[in-house]
């Protein structure tokens, strides 16, 4: 039975693998120490779903390991060397945020720990596939540069730009204001790539759009639709930052994205890049976002707007999937933004209500 080894196993990502890939057979080792909880506080923790992993899955192990740990990294891989079939590496400073708080921190994490583990599976399993949760955030602000017009509810472009249908990877990383938290995740981006490239090591940089699903333990840093829905259920204050709230962001469901890993690690390359999101399937402004956290909950949202937008934020990102698509045609989206908030909604009202 093949090893997956997933990084930052109890948080969104990392626990849909977790369960995902132990459905397919692997024996899974989780990477997880509660990060989240020392950056973002306790509702941030992702204990509640180790536990719970652990409860469903009795021969899942998680260990309580540091990616920012050369040697505890390394002693894992050369633990289990061979075995290993792939690496799933979900582990994260996630917060754009932040990162300007603690951009040492939000470096050692995302950058050297990815080093940390790109060299281990060199080392000892250079043929497992290699998959990292990239970013958007890695092209900065560049996308505020497009032609947007201004429509009630959101910006827009018009049908007729070749990036309408979503943007793809042709955009350029450069002459940007990122984020130290877009910086991090570019120079780890480019190393899974040069690892791919220069190493022939079987890799993919998925730079993602809004990440979202049930499993999340959205804070108001990071996590957008769950912490929106959280704040909407429990009579929470709420603000948005610049633009009028009309900007656009895509939604992909952790599901849709592991089944995106799940095929890649089925078929894999080197050095593969692909954006990856809700596409023109799920993706809302802040406007839309919060009506349907509202018709959804049957509750009013406390909020207000703060004129001034986080520097490096994005006015509008919608993912282009056709590039994966034309390379794994048998994915696809299958959930849609409105399915994706009611689960979110169902599986956590009843906790949330009881913490309020």
């Amino acid at each position: 039975m093949p090893v997956t080894i997933v990084t930052g196993s109890g948080g969104l990502i990392g626990s849909e693998c977790v369960s995902r890939f132990i459905e397919l057979g692997y024996d899974v080792i989780g990477l997880e120490n509660d990060t989240r909880a020392t950056l973002f506080g306790p509702q941030a923790s992702t204990a509640r779903v180790t536990d719970r992993l652990r409860a469903r899955h009795p021969e899942f192990r998680s260990l309580e390991a540091d990616i920012r740990d050369g040697q505890a990294v390394e002693d894992v891989f050369r633990r289990h060397g061979p075995e290993i079939g792939a690496v799933l590496h979900t582990a994260a400073q996630p917060s754009h945020d932040l990162s300007a708080a603690v951009p040492q921190v939000d470096f050692a994490i995302n950058a050297a720990g990815t080093l940390n583990l790109l060299e281990a599976t060199r080392q000892h399993a250079p043929d497992a596939p290699f998959v990292f949760t990239s970013t958007n955030k890695v092209y900065g602000d560049t996308p505020n540069r497009l032609p947007l017009i201004e429509l009630a509810t959101r910006f827009e472009l018009a049908p007729d730009h070749r990036y309408h249908g979503g943007i793809d990877t042709s955009m350029s990383l450069d002459t940007s204001t990122h984020s130290p938290f877009g910086v991090s995740k570019a120079a780890a981006d480019l190393m899974v790539q040069e690892y791919g490239r220069y190493y022939g090591m079987p890799t993919v940089c998925f730079r993602a759009g809004c990440l979202t699903g049930p499993n999340h333990a959205g804070v108001e840093l990071h996590g957008f639709l769950s912490y929106l829905m959280r704040c909407v259920v429990t009579g929470t204050a709420y603000t948005v930052y610049g633009y009028g709230a009309r900007q656009v962001r895509d939604n992909i469901h952790s599901a849709d994205l592991v089944r995106a890993f799940e095929m890649f690690v089925g078929a894999p390359r080197s050095g593969a890049v692909y954006n990856i999101g809700g596409g023109r399937l799920s993706n809302c402004s802040m406007l839309e976002a919060i009506d349907l956290c509202q018709e959804i909950s049957g509750q009013r949202l406390d909020w207000a707007l703060e004129e001034r937008a986080r520097v490096g934020d994005h006015m509008w990102w919608i993912s282009d999937l056709a590039e994966f698509q034309a390379d794994y045609p048998g994915w696809r989206l299958e959930h849609d933004l409105r399915s994706t908030l009611t689960e979110i909604h169902d599986v956590n009202i009843e906790r949330w209500m009881a913490s309020a």
